[in-house]
């Protein structure tokens, strides 16, 4: 049947919403006009796949599976079914049970029945990949959508996101049409605001007694390194040792819009190997040719100067960048000092590449 099926995992759009706009993943901190969040969906499905909407279904948690109130909203809206599991809480924290499972059988039970010919799916959790797979074995489209992830970080399986047969970010200006942080409670304001000035001791003299002046302390180079620039004036090399180079080297993840952050996910799901020295140069690429046109040369003049060091910012940034591929490290930085120098001569590669282009381009 030409036609598409959406099916929304709330928990994972709402929570994800909320830790973008928020900081904190409760939903409660959520205003959310679920008549305009359908409408926005129910058009954005339909351009993305080409295809008239059938359904929109509506996954969810709640307590003893009783509807609550945005659920008895959006169940009488058309083209909307609300599917509710299991909201318990467990060590303080509410989690649903039966959700997943609940989708999975949507979703391959649709496929099975040929009811539509493309499945738009919000979801970040790899359990649903088996009801994909067999989604796509009984000749349906799918499109994953995901929601712009807080700090630069990823909110589905990447497993997931390799089987989707389409791929589409809802970002924070697409969210923020139907979806606000809520006001804070009178409670919430009250307990934020600051406390009121401690009353300073007499002294035997009648004169109010000073708190004695704190002893100041050197920073270290970690509490550098966190301080707002242009604050932290030194830079630790990639070498040992300090070495002056606040030249405002700009970090990737700030010359990099969610858009390109979405594409470069893709970009290394599919096509980047994991090899230290590819991986060096991916990151050398991205970062020089979004460089800012007015300040391209300067910053690269100043870069070429550290050579073969790199600024310690811009170093640990593409350390990070390559303990997300397994077979080089992990989250903890835990990567061979072998891996580290093939990754620092890939991004010198990257560099001098992406240089001789530039310069040819003028």
């Amino acid at each position: 049947m030409d036609r598409c099926i959406v099916l929304v995992d709330a928990g994972y759009l709402l929570g994800a919403a909320a830790t973008l706009l928020t900081g904190d993943a409760t939903r409660s901190r959520l205003s959310v006009d679920y008549r305009q969040l359908i409408h926005q969906i129910r058009q954005r499905a339909e351009a993305d796949t080409g295809q008239p909407l059938l359904r929109i279904y509506w996954f969810d948690g709640a307590p003893d599976r009783v509807p609550q109130p945005e659920h008895r909203r959006l169940r009488v809206m058309p083209r909307v079914t609300v599917r509710l599991g299991l909201l318990t809480r467990i060590e303080g924290r509410f989690q649903q049970k039966g959700v997943d499972a609940a989708m999975h059988a949507q979703l391959t039970e649709l496929a099975r029945n040929k009811a539509c010919s493309d499945i738009v799916l919000i979801t970040g959790d790899g359990d649903l990949l088996p009801g994909v797979m067999a989604a796509k074995d009984h000749g349906v489209a799918m499109h994953l959508w995901a929601v712009q992830a807080a700090d630069g970080e990823y909110n589905q399986s990447e497993d997931l996101v390799g089987e989707a047969d389409e791929r589409s970010l809802c970002d924070r200006d697409w969210l923020t049409q139907a979806i606000k942080a809520a006001e804070p409670s009178a409670a919430e304001q009250e307990a934020k605001a600051p406390a009121p000035p401690a009353l300073e001791r007499a002294a035997p003299g009648g004169e109010p007694e000073r708190p004695l002046p704190t002893p100041p302390r050197t920073p270290t180079p970690t509490a550098l390194a966190q301080r707002p620039a242009p604050a932290a004036a030194l830079r630790w090399s990639s070498d040992t040792g300090w070495v002056d180079l606040d030249a405002g080297f700009p970090l990737l993840r700030d010359l990099t819009t969610p858009e390109q952050e979405w594409a470069d996910r893709e970009f290394d799901i599919t096509q980047v190997t994991g090899e230290p020295r590819e991986v060096g140069r991916t990151f050398a690429t991205r970062w020089i040719q979004r460089l800012p046109h007015d300040q391209a040369a300067q910053l690269i003049d100043g870069l070429a100067e550290a050579n073969p060091r790199i600024p310690r910012s811009l170093d640990g940034e593409l350390l990070r960048y390559a303990a997300r591929f397994g077979m080089i490290g992990n989250e903890m930085l835990e990567i061979s000092e072998g891996d580290r120098v093939y990754l620092r001569a890939g991004f010198w590669d990257g560099i001098t590449l992406n240089t001789g282009q530039r310069t040819a381009a003028r």
